[in-house]
């Protein structure tokens, strides 16, 4: 029996060859710094939602990794911006725009179920010790093939736009969705209508 051959992947969105979303990436500039942080199993991850982000914002970074050491170390302590983790909790508040002069934020986000994202905060004591902010209750995700863990549950790269809309402006980032939006059709359409209607939709 012929081996098979692993399908060729795009070097910069990491989908299939004939799969691929850099077409529909923007490249939008913000205030705001994203720095994202990723559980090393949601690499490989169908969604991928933060390398999403990461490609579509000018002025954000993925790392990946478990302990980040010296090299968060050095970016939390960047002069230029003031640094917040995304991540509900009791003292967690809801960001508000930018006022013009204001020195800008630094995002924080943790990319990763909540157990993984929860045991990076714990791994990485600098994480745990940046002010929270959380985005306002009653979210409703566009990922249309997730069971919510928990109500106001957004992917990564949903809650980034969210957050970001908050600060600098609402509609602004909306075009960071589009291939998040392209890429839950094309499974949807992979899996067929029939069984999306019996699996997903209530």
């Amino acid at each position: 029996m012929a081996e098979r051959m692993p399908r060729q992947r795009c070097e910069r969105c990491l989908r299939p060859q004939g799969h691929c979303l850099c077409a529909l990436i923007p490249s939008l500039p913000s205030r705001t710094r994203v720095l994202l942080l990723q559980h090393p199993s949601e690499c490989d991850h169908a969604l991928n939602t933060a390398r999403l982000a990461a490609l579509g914002l000018q002025n954000a970074e993925l790392m990946v990794g478990g302990q980040f050491g010296e090299a968060l170390t050095e970016r939390l302590a960047d002069p230029g911006y003031r640094s917040v983790l995304l991540f509900p909790g009791p003292e967690a508040s809801v960001p508000t725009p930018l006022e013009a002069g204001e020195r800008p934020w630094q995002l924080v986000v943790p990319d990763g179920t909540w157990r993984k994202a929860r045991k990076l905060l714990y791994v990485n004591p600098a994480l745990a010790a940046l002010p929270r902010v959380c985005l306002p209750a009653g979210a409703v995700s566009r990922y249309r093939l997730r069971k919510a863990p928990e109500p106001g549950a957004l992917s990564t790269l949903e809650a980034v736009v969210q957050a970001l809309g908050l600060l600098e402006g609402e509609g602004r980032f909306e075009a960071l969705l589009r291939p998040f939006d392209a890429l839950i059709e094309a499974q949807i359409a992979a899996m067929g209508a029939a069984t999306y209607q019996r699996n997903y939709r209530s």
